[in-house]
């Protein structure tokens, strides 16, 4: 398709499996009340280890979702994809979409890893290991259950680039979309990384808060006090379709996906660049390619993980992107609600600004308690905020050196 030809892009079901609940409505309630997903661990022994909380998706029963064969068959994060792939098709559907031509692009930072963990067990033990083994630890597992589970016929497959992969996911199927490849595309990410060897790797890096007394405040991002993020579990997935075919078919939009900013840093495989120009140049092309103005942006959905680097570095790059206007755009991390998801959490924050839009609402940063001077910005501290959102960014910023960021705006038609 020719530029003139391009499609407007909106999302018109969303599905969330998060540490907050299972479903959009009880996401959205919890988060806007600002209530921590964040506990003690109980998935697993982490007494011994110096972090021993996390966020854990609750009640989830996988045999709500999928056959007692398929339960087996699948690592937990095949579990979480096929249910959050569920609810946002059960959302608005699908009627009068050729299945043949739908995508599905599911992004996943570390894949069947604890199929993974106990597989290297049980062959160091002497045990047989799995002859599903390989299909369950694959990174593309979930995009391709999810594809399968609901009969989607075209492109597939699992952007992979670490806390960035499920915004990847949504950027990549946004232009698929746009530019005609698919009639409607499945997009989202799912991670299950919650277990001992992830859980201990990420302590050793020192990444993670070691709150343990007190895990509902324990993520703290941009306060003075922060230590490190909470580390969870969970799963997206947005069902994106033209403006116009789901104005036709009386979907209800939540919002226009209308810009996708990709960039990689190559400064460290770890931590950002410290002026936050990468983060930066990533919002500058999200917002150009929407035709977006800086001063039109009301909420910026922030990476915010709550380590002692990475939020100067985003906090730099806002001052950066926005200029003078950057002190007046509404910003929040709802990681100090979810934790962090690894590669799910930026298809949730998607999710979470295309809801601000819809219903007038913006999240808290809650656990906010003392100012840093690095971060200087406005952080919806501690209470969500009531006001009309027309227009939203979500950032992720990835080890690797990964930058995304996505633009959205209210669906306004064009005469409007």
């Amino acid at each position: 398709m020719s530029g003139d030809e391009r499609r407007r892009v909106a999302i018109t079901g969303i599905g969330l499996v998060t540490p907050l609940g299972i479903g959009t409505d009880i996401y959205w309630k919890q988060v806007i009340s600002g209530v921590s997903g964040a506990r003690t661990i109980t998935s697993f022994d982490a007494s011994f280890n110096r972090v021993r909380i996390g966020a854990e998706v609750p009640d989830f029963d996988p045999g709500q979702w999928l056959e007692y064969k398929d339960v087996r068959r699948y690592d937990r994060v095949g579990h979480l994809a096929v249910a959050a792939s569920d609810l946002a098709l059960a959302d608005q559907g699908l009627d009068g979409v050729d299945r043949d031509e739908v995508a599905t692009i599911v992004g996943c930072g570390l894949g069947g890893v604890d199929t993974a963990r106990t597989g290297i067990e049980d062959r160091l033990a002497g045990r047989n290991v799995s002859p599903l083994f390989i299909p369950m630890a694959m990174a593309n597992f979930a995009a391709s259950a999810v594809a399968f589970r609901h009969k989607f016929g075209g492109p597939s497959y699992a952007p992979l680039s670490a806390c960035a992969s499920s915004a990847d996911a949504i950027g990549q199927g946004y232009r698929m979309v746009r530019d005609g490849y698919a009639s409607a595309c499945m997009v989202g990410g799912a991670e299950a990384a919650l277990n001992p060897v992830v859980l201990a790797g990420f302590t050793s890096m020192r990444a993670l808060s070691k709150r343990n007394d007190d895990p509902q405040g324990a993520a703290r991002p941009f306060s003075k006090d922060r230590d490190g993020f909470v580390l969870g579990e969970g799963a997206g997935m947005l069902l994106l379709e033209p403006l116009e075919s789901a104005r036709a078919r009386g979907a209800h939009v939540y919002a226009e996906i209308c810009g996708y900013g990709q960039v990689v840093d190559t400064h460290h495989v770890t931590a950002p660049r410290e002026d936050g120009a990468c983060a930066a140049k990533a919002m500058n092309k999200a917002m150009r390619e929407s035709g977006i103005d800086p001063t039109e942006v009301d909420y910026i959905n922030a990476h915010g993980t709550g380590t002692m680097l990475s939020d100067p570095a985003e906090t730099r790059a806002v001052h950066l992107a926005f200029g003078a206007h950057a002190p007046n755009v509404p910003i929040s991390s709802t990681k100090s609600m979810t934790g962090h998801m690894l590669g799910a959490t930026g298809v949730v924050e998607a999710a979470t600004c295309a809801l601000a839009i819809d219903r007038g609402q913006i999240p808290p940063t809650i656990n906010y308690s003392e100012a840093d001077p690095a971060c200087d910005l406005d952080y919806v501290p501690n209470v969500a905020r009531t006001g009309r959102v027309d227009v939203a960014l979500s950032n992720s910023i990835a080890f690797g050196g990964h930058n995304v960021t996505l633009a959205f705006r209210r669906a306004a038609r064009d005469e409007d």
